[in-house]
């Protein structure tokens, strides 16, 4: 009987080890997990920053290709508009003495005549 007891004594304790062999390996294979989970994030967010600044230095390199292309629109907008400025100032000048006479001509004709609501009153 002894023997037996000594028997499902050291079964039990076998048992019990296994059990905390298996909840060991469960642990490691957590922190596992964990760690491969932190890695992962960690690598992704290295690749998201890589790509935002190969992105950032494309658009810098745009930009800078560009901003000759505002420069030259604004110098050319620059020089139509002067062009357009000696037009209207060049019509203007040929003009001006003309529309002066005209304008005198229309101020100082005067026909005196009676408002076409008067009615004319007979004493």
């Amino acid at each position: 009987m002894r023997l037996q007891a000594a028997q499902q004594s050291q079964g039990i304790q076998t048992l019990l080890e296994a059990e905390k062999e298996a909840a060991k390996i469960v642990q490691q294979a957590r922190q596992y997990r964990v760690q491969r989970l932190k890695d992962a994030r960690s690598e992704a967010l290295k690749e998201i920053e890589a790509y935002k600044q190969a992105k950032e230095s494309e658009f810098r390199s745009f930009e800078s290709s560009h901003a000759g292309t505002t420069s030259d629109a604004q110098t050319a907008v620059d020089k139509e508009t002067e062009l357009k400025l000696q037009a209207i100032t060049k019509s203007y000048e040929q003009a001006k003495d003309t529309v002066v006479d005209k304008l005198l001509a229309r101020v100082t004709l005067v026909n005196p005549e009676l408002h076409r609501n008067l009615k004319r009153v007979e004493a």
